[in-house]
């Protein structure tokens, strides 16, 4: 059984959230002479917009050329697009970045395109010019990277030529002496790669024939931060999903890059970092292999408690994912320290921070090594909690890691006394994998119970607090075996305890030791609602079905609401002690030819007599407590357990109150005992009833002498 790690994809989309909102807020600061732009309200008409980036279009496609003034126009026209596709997507919250599709529709992209190339005779241009040099591309650049952000445009974007021309302004380092210019245009490019490849595998396979992943893993090394994170975003969306892309870029010797880069104090380069090697790892044992040999355990351990939560929920994700690859890796983990920082993690008011930490914890956990390690640091309670959890994949995350804490005998106890037993049995779980998971994590503490972990138990049971004692009573009432119940519940008071939560005011308390109670007196017993009936010290005599009511040797006969019922002496001492009295005893009856029954009516006599001839009897609903009246009163002990049978069959929230007082009546143990467990099992309906107190109050006593019963029967050894 295994845990569903983090969605990658939503994950790869933060991670480009995070990117635009960075670009967002560095161009900003870049404004510096081109202030004046024009800025589109959300509430301006949609021909204001159109025509504002037909304008801009325009001067695009008439301004490639070296000249100082179109040079100076065309830069100003990549600003303006820009500004309105970045303003765009900040103010659309429902993300249809609508002023994104205005400009592609006006014709922006083929112009755009064409403008991450210069001009061929401005290679070479004077000194006067040098301050536009890069600085167009870069414009083009950063527009066509905000367009690729809607997934409609980027196979238009690719398809206008965009991917040679944005991996050469990758290689413009080489022979340029402008820095900051051609800084920003080797960022620009990178980000554009980012999101055009972002989610598409075609466009990420063309980047890599294109060359561009030899260039962005060689940038890893530029001098300068900005491009540094940019290519690493966009190595880590080329590496997402796509093997071949994966194979060149560790064949480039990216690693021993990014596990330096993990090390860096600037939080956005070591998030970017540690997501390219996050993506290199999924799905690639082999890659993964290589990773760790390359040293990159320690770092990425170290970024646990890194200032930066970006950079934390990745590294816990990628943690989790070398716990996949062997046993010794799990172990190497937790000894090198990254138990305690993700522990902390999960109690984060981030939940994606709380999700990624519980991702781990939950592999570490399934190495024996490791479970006593974790509880001891205190994962128990925070891994608990975490269970009420409303997000689907934290819960079950959660509940895998307490799977394997379970597994570890010196965990029980500790889990058991801070009511894990109860919160797992409690929890409302969204996922049917997260139920089945839950399933098995009680069904492993179950198999734990015995030996040293149950007299370690007991003996909590004995001495700790009020609280911690009724935690262990109520676990164990669920966990133990038959063969335990004993020990537990009448020599160590274990049933004291539940049913003293009965009488508390907390209806959780009396929930949970209803419950407990039910599961005891189900475990205890493999009857039904009710006990057989003794057997008789006498032979029985059966003379069939067809001697019922038949004068043939009748020698008594009973005179049953006026009308005679013919039947055999010998059937009838043979029943029970109340026939015998009758006719051995000293009574008028002995000697009488006709016996008069004056309080049973025919329909009820007539199938007790049945029962007396042939041993058995099909009891109905309707006659049912009338028969058990007439069994009583002449002691036919198998008769009262059918119709005890039949009655309990009937008892509901309704009427549970009035059938025990027909159980009290008549010494119907069986039914008394159907009507008990029905009020336990029932208690959430029960509980709002006005008269429940009442009645808890009244059957105390009886269901003391239950339990008190039913536990103390000799139980075979060999019970499963």
């Amino acid at each position: 059984m295994d845990h569903r790690p983090p969605n990658q994809t939503t994950t790869a989309r933060r991670s480009l959230k995070r990117k635009l909102e960075q670009e967002f807020k560095e161009q900003q600061q870049e404004q510096e002479s081109d202030r004046k732009v024009p800025f589109i309200e959300p509430d301006d008409s949609h021909k204001d917009l159109v025509r504002e980036v037909r304008a801009q279009v325009q001067i695009l496609e008439s301004t490639f050329s070296s000249s100082e003034a179109d040079r100076a126009d065309a830069k100003r026209a990549t600003h303006v697009l820009s500004e309105l596709a970045k303003n765009g997507i900040k103010l659309d919250v429902d993300a249809n970045y609508e002023v994104v599709d205005v400009i592609v529709e006006c014709g922006a992209v083929p112009a755009l395109v064409r403008h991450l190339k210069a001009p061929v005779s401005a290679k070479n241009c004077d000194s006067r010019l040098r301050q536009y040099e890069h600085e167009v591309e870069k414009g083009s650049a950063f527009a066509l990277g905000l367009l690729a952000v809607k997934p409609e445009h980027q196979q238009l974007i690719v398809d206008a030529g965009a991917l040679p021309n944005l991996v050469d302004l990758l290689k413009r380092h080489k022979n340029s002496c402008n820095s900051r210019a051609v800084n920003g245009a080797i960022r620009r490019a990178a980000d554009a790669i980012t999101n055009l490849a972002h989610e598409h595998s075609r466009i990420k396979t063309l980047v890599r024939t294109e060359g561009g992943i030899p260039l962005l893993v060689e940038l890893l090394e530029f001098y300068d931060a900005k491009v540094q994170r940019a290519v690493a975003g966009a190595l880590r969306t080329l590496a997402f999903k796509n093997d071949e892309n994966k194979k060149q870029i560790v064949e480039c010797n990216a690693l021993p890059t990014l596990i330096l880069m993990l090390r860096s104090e600037d939080a956005a380069i070591h998030y970017e970092a540690v997501g390219v090697i996050g993506n290199l790892v999924h799905s690639s044992p082999n890659i993964k292999k290589e990773v760790l040999l390359a040293g990159a355990l320690q770092p990425v351990i170290g970024l646990l408690s890194s200032c930066c939560s970006e950079s934390q929920r990745e590294a816990a994700l990628l943690l989790g994912q070398f716990a996949a690859a062997d046993s010794d890796c799990k172990v190497h983990i937790v000894q090198r320290g990254a138990v305690p920082p993700l522990i902390m993690m999960l109690q984060s008011p981030d939940a994606q921070l709380r999700e990624m930490s519980a991702f781990a914890l939950g592999r570490l956990a399934q190495d024996t090594h490791n479970q006593a390690g974790i509880a001891n640091s205190g994962g128990l309670v925070p891994l608990l909690k975490l269970i009420d959890s409303k997000n689907g994949s934290l819960q079950h995350n959660s509940a895998f890691a307490l799977y394997g804490l379970a597994d570890n005998e010196d965990n029980v106890a500790d889990l058991i006394k801070i009511g894990g037993v109860q919160k797992l049995q409690d929890g409302e779980f969204i996922a049917q994998p997260t139920k089945d998971c839950v399933a098995k994590t009680l069904k492993r503490l179950e198999e734990k119970i015995h030996g040293p972990v149950l007299n370690h138990l007991v003996y909590l049971m004995r001495v700790s607090n009020s609280t911690v004692q009724r935690r262990v009573a109520l676990a164990l009432a669920h966990l133990c075996t038959p063969i335990d119940q004993k020990a537990i519940f009448i020599d160590n008071n274990g049933l004291d305890l539940l049913l003293g939560l009965l009488e508390l005011t907390s209806p959780k308390q009396q929930r949970d030791g209803s419950l407990a109670l039910h599961k005891l007196a189900t475990k205890a017993t493999s009857l039904f609602p009710m006990d057989a009936a003794p057997p008789s010290p006498y032979p029985q005599v059966y003379l069939g079905d067809q001697y019922v009511n038949n004068p043939t040797l009748s020698d008594v006969t009973f005179l049953i609401e006026g009308k005679r019922f013919y039947a055999h002496r010998i059937c009838l001492l043979a029943s029970s002690d109340a026939f015998r009295a009758m006719f051995d005893g000293g009574y008028k009856e002995r000697n009488a030819k006709d016996i008069e029954i004056p309080n049973i009516r025919w329909d009820v006599f007539e199938l007790m007599m049945r029962f007396i001839y042939t041993g058995s009897v099909d009891v109905n609903l309707d006659i049912a407590q009338d028969l058990l009246r007439a069994a009583d009163q002449y002691l036919l002990e198998g008769l009262k357990r059918l119709c005890e049978y039949t009655i309990a069959q009937d008892i509901s929230v309704e009427n549970v109150s009035i059938m025990y007082e027909l159980s009290e009546a008549f010494n119907a143990l069986s039914l008394r005992q159907a009507c008990i467990l029905f009020i336990l099992e029932q208690f959430d309906e029960l509980s709002k009833r006005p008269w429940y107190p009442r009645l808890i109050t009244q059957i105390k006593p009886e269901m003391r002498r239950f339990f008190t019963n039913v536990l103390a029967r000799p139980v075979q050894d060999d019970l499963p």
